[in-house]
This record gives C-alpha cells, sequence and structure tokens, in this order.
C-alpha cells in the first residue's frame, strides 16, 4: 500500500518539484521604507536578475536496505532515483537474498516493458564487504538498517556498517543518507478515548512483528487513565495469536531472523529483573518443532524505568513497556531521554495540546492522534536525528537528495539591461571606491528612511561625478 502510494504520488507531483524552482517572485519590495513598488526580486541589489534552482540527476545511486520490508526497502529508492534521472544499484539484507532477487524480475519485466536500458536498475546480494564495494562505486548512498547492524573486520578493529559507509563515502566524499531506526515514543494524555487508542498502540506495537523502524516501542500513558489503558491493550494483546499465515488464520506472523527471538528475550529478562512485570502475552497457533524459535508472543510490561535496556536500546520486536507520567512537561522529558530520534506519537481529545508536545520532541516525523500516517502521505520526508541518522528519502526532499541542486542566476532584460560594474569600482578603483560602496550599502540597507534617501543621493551623485571625469579623459 505504502509503495502505490509512492508511485501515486511521484506520478501526480514528482514532475513539478524536479522542475526549475524560480526564487524570484511578485512580491511587494520596500526600496525605501514607506515607499513601494511591485517587483520581480531576486533581492534589494539584484532586482534585475532572474534567480532559479535546478535539479540535475546525480548518476548511479546506491542503496543498502534492511531485511524488514524487502518489497518497499527495494521499490522506495528505485522509484526515487529512477524518477529523478539516475539509475540504482540495491544491495539486500543477506537475509533477504530470495525475495530481492524475485522482485527484481518485477523489475525488469517494468523496464522491458516500456524500453528502459535493462541495467537502469540493478539488485545485489552479499555481505558487508559487498556494500562496502558498492559504497566506493557510486555517486550517492542510502543505508536503510540500524546503527549497531552488521558488524566486520576493518583494520583489525571491529566497527559498525553505518561507520564503514561513512568512512568509505569519506574517500570519495559522495552524499550519505542513514535511515538507522529508532525507538518511538507514544505518548497518551488523560482525555483520550481509551478504547481507540489502545486499539491503535497496539498496532503501533504489532505492525509487522514489531519489525517496524518505525514502530512504537516506548508507551507513555498519563497516571490518571494508567490503570484502565493498560487493562484494555492486555484484553487486546491476550487475544492476539501468533502463527505462519499459510497454517491458519493468525493475527501476527513470525520474526524474521531466527536468533532475534533470544535477542528479544534479553531486555524482557532485564526489565523483570529490575522489577517490571509481565501482564498479557499473546498466544502461540499450532507451530511445528523447528518453527518455534522464529515467533515470539506479543508481550505487554509495566513498571517499566529508563534504567532498564527495554527502555533505552531499539527491541525491533512485539514489546509494549507502558510507563506512567504525571505532566506533559514530564512526558516530553522522557519521550526526548532516548539516544534514538525517528518519530513520535502524541494523543490527546486536544489537538493543540497533543501538537504542543510533539513539537518538543526532538525527532525528524512526528504524529498527532494517529500513527505513522506521515509514511502513508508520501509528499512528507522521512529520516530522523541523533543515532536514528541523517538525510531524508520519501517526499519532496528525497526526491530531491536524489538530485545535484544547482543554483543559476541570469539577467532578466538580457540584452537590454546588462550587468555593469559602477564606475567607482572599477579598476583601477576610483579615489572615493570605498565611500560609493559604504554609501550604496547604506542605500540598500540601511534602517531609515531618511539615512537611506541621503545615501542614494550620495551613489548618484559618486556615479555622476565619475561619469563626468570619464568623460572629460576621452575628450582629451
Amino acid at each position: 500500500m505504502t509503495t502505490c502510494e509512492k508511485i501515486t504520488w511521484l506520478l501526480s507531483e514528482g514532475e513539478r518539484w524536479l522542475k526549475p524552482e524560480y526564487r524570484s517572485f511578485l512580491q511587494l519590495l520596500n526600496i525605501i521604507s514607506h515607499v513601494s513598488i511591485f517587483s520581480l526580486s531576486c533581492g534589494r541589489s539584484m532586482l534585475h536578475k532572474i534567480s532559479k534552482v535546478e535539479f540535475h540527476p546525480l548518476g548511479v545511486i546506491g542503496a543498502i536496505v534492511s531485511w524488514n520490508y524487502p518489497f518497499h526497502n527495494i521499490f522506495n529508492p528505485m522509484l526515487a532515483a529512477v524518477f529523478s534521472g539516475n539509475s540504482v544499484v540495491i544491495k539486500v539484507s543477506e537475509h533477504a537474498s530470495w525475495s530481492g532477487c524475485f522482485y527484481f524480475q518485477i523489475i525488469q519485466a517494468a523496464l522491458a516493458a516500456v524500453g528502459a536500458p535493462e541495467n537502469l536498475v540493478d539488485v545485489i546480494t552479499g555481505f558487508a564487504e559487498t556494500g562496502e564495494a558498492l559504497v566506493s562505486s557510486v555517486d550517492k548512498i542510502i543505508f536503510v538498517g540500524s546503527p549497531g547492524v552488521g558488524k566486520m573486520a576493518w583494520s583489525h578493529e571491529w566497527r559498525t556498517l553505518p561507520a564503514l559507509i561513512m568512512r568509505n563515502a569519506a574517500e570519495t566524499l559522495i552524499p550519505v543518507t542513514l535511515e538507522l531506526g529508532g525507538k518511538d515514543a507514544f505518548i497518551v494524555c488523560e482525555d483520550v478515548d481509551i478504547p481507540r487508542v489502545a486499539q491503535v498502540a497496539v498496532r503501533a506495537a504489532l505492525q509487522s512483528s514489531g519489525q517496524n523502524c518505525a514502530g512504537a516501542e516506548r508507551f507513555y500513558v498519563h497516571r490518571d487513565i494508567y490503570t484502565s489503558f493498560v487493562n484494555q491493550v492486555a484484553k487486546i494483546m491476550k487475544s492476539v495469536t501468533a502463527g505462519p499465515p499459510l497454517a491458519g488464520r493468525y493475527d501476527m506472523g513470525a520474526i524474521c531472523l531466527l536468533e532475534h527471538s533470544d535477542k528479544l528475550q534479553n531486555p524482557v529478562d532485564d526489565a523483570v529483573d529490575k522489577g517490571a512485570e509481565i501482564v498479557a502475552r499473546g498466544s502461540f497457533g499450532h507451530l511445528c518443532e523447528g518453527a518455534v524459535d522464529q515467533f515470539f508472543p506479543p508481550t505487554v510490561l509495566i513498571n517499566v524505568n529508563h534504567t532498564m535496556k527495554l527502555m533505552q536500546e531499539e527491541a525491533f520486536g512485539p514489546i509494549m513497556p507502558i510507563m506512567k507520567f504525571n505532566t506533559d512537561e514530564e512526558a516530553i522529558k522522557l519521550a526526548n531521554d532516548s539516544r534514538y530520534g525517528l518519530g513520535c506519537a502524541v494523543f490527546s481529545g486536544s489537538q493543540r495540546r497533543a501538537k504542543e508536545i510533539a513539537s518538543q520532541i526532538h525527532c525528524g516525523v512526528a504524529v498527532v492522534n494517529d500513527f505513522a500516517s506521515t509514511y502513508m502521505c508520501q509528499s512528507l520526508s522521512f529520516g530522523g536525528v541523533k543515532d536514528s541518522g541523517f538525510g531524508r528519502f520519501a517526499g519532496v526532499e528525497g526526491l530531491r537528495a536524489c538530485c545535484l541542486v544547482k543554483s543559476v542566476v541570469e539577467d532578466r532584460w538580457w540584452p537590454y539591461i546588462k550587468t555593469k560594474i559602477p564606475k567607482p569600482i572599477q579598476y583601477p578603483v576610483a579615489e572615493n571606491g570605498f565611500e560609493f560602496q559604504e554609501s550604496l550599502v547604506e542605500a540598500l540597507y540601511g534602517l531609515n528612511i531618511w539615512d537611506r534617501l541621503r545615501a542614494l543621493v550620495n551613489v548618484l551623485k559618486f556615479i555622476s561625478e565619475q561619469n563626468c571625469v570619464a568623460g572629460r579623459k576621452r575628450n582629451d
């Protein structure tokens, strides 16, 4: 659905945002205080110019993408790169190699159907060294993953893959976009419709079995409704059944990586050891013996705090830790107490209050009274701050990030009016050149009408005197 939305947005609006953007516009220009004229303006000193920004293809875009959304993670960078005139090479996760190659067949068929070059898009597989080679071979790199993913050896040291990407990209000085996951806060004020918000909260925790970079991983609920909210969420969570979709009707699927279940249990155990309580867990369907380790029960914990791994480290699973807060200021402080800064969701019966809270949370995307709808609005950019990365993909900003952005200035009324350096500051500079420049600055940017008028008279006087001198020299 998200990919379809992206295609729809690109087809309806993409071309418009890649056309040259003129920064000149019809405005009321105050040349001198209280004396106004209509003009097409590039600024006060460049009235005779037209300015614009052009967007040109960069060349070859490289993308290293994660395993959690194998279809969208291929199509998302591919669509933006190709639409903006680039070719693209996408390295899929080693955990999604089969599906990546399968989706590549769809792309190849689409390219052939429109007569596009078959090598316009390429999908490659491999491990970290493949990604390293890709970074050294492209004109821009997009990385979607996690800050601690894909450790590999480099000069006998262990470093994370994002760090290696930055190091390799620095050698060729190519632009980099990093989307490194998050630990998103989900804030619930006391004036909400509890049954409605509880359903949204469970969805925020369980979508894609919790393997969602924009999923909610920290739930902060006002103390006045804490018990009621927890009871409602626990009731929903207990009704959730996890199992293989082809074997029956289940609410949630598997954990993609076999070893990830053990990693999910670790922060849960740490939280329980430090005083947290598991109040609800979903159930499993009929699983064969070999599949048990690929499923993790949906889990709700209370009495959590920020000393626990579960509230500090990205879990990437169907776990819902719920912590109470007393004031809006406390909720904001708790939400910002994280090394991540991808997104947040804030719920309140007062939209103004929710917006005020969301505006103070240090993150890249925010949703008021909903969850993750920013990603369905494909006109919006997506990305975070802090350990969630930098740069943006999707939306206008993401589309233009695949481009060489070039600023261009030209004469507005060429060839009738051409740029000419004023006589007093032509080489060799006249004796009154400094005074002329000083008066010109005052005439354009002076703080009051009288100073600007006086400076304008001086400018005209300097030019007139210089023209007279030049005329006498010609006569002589």
